[in-house]
């Protein structure tokens, strides 16, 4: 059974442009996905630990017969090889983000893995580009992203 899922991509770190570029190409070559759609990148202002560069962010759609830990599994492995490290400040700069925002209508909560992303209703930088994607699409018991997106205004 494949299931559509939505992957968020964050990079400040680098030739950001390139690396997010690279990222897509590596999970559209996985032999178990199929990138369906790809928004535009944006450049996003850092949320939380603000001194550092801004953020290039963009959204992948994706069909797959992984499980929701496979997949994050693989998102983990495309970090690593685009040169991930998790040192320094949370929400510190990046390589590479690859985010697991949703996985169909799957709500998922085991120890490090939380589907919806868990503060994906409380990010424009993660909530825009999905809009583009598709503006009806339904955040699991939050309403849909064009509803997220209006109560940040």
């Amino acid at each position: 059974m494949r299931t559509t899922a939505y992957i968020g991509l964050g990079s400040n770190l680098g030739r950001s442009p390139e690396t997010i570029e690279r990222a897509i190409a590596l999970l559209d070559g996985h032999h178990s996905i199929d990138v369906t759609g790809i928004s535009s990148l944006r450049e996003t202002e850092p949320v939380g630990f603000v001194d550092q560069p801004r953020f290039q962010n963009s959204a992948v759609r994706l069909e797959t017969e992984l499980s929701a830990r496979a997949l994050l599994d693989v998102l983990l492995d495309v970090e690593r090889e685009l040169g991930r490290t998790r040192g320094g400040p949370r929400f510190g700069p990046r390589t590479i983000d690859l985010d697991l925002l949703l996985y169909g209508a799957s709500r998922i909560a085991e120890p490090g893995l939380t589907v919806p992303h868990p503060r994906l209703h409380e990010r424009r930088f993660a909530l825009e580009p999905l809009h583009e994607l598709d503006p009806t699409l339904v955040v699991p018991g939050r309403g849909t992203v064009a509803e997220l997106l209006s109560e940040l205004d």
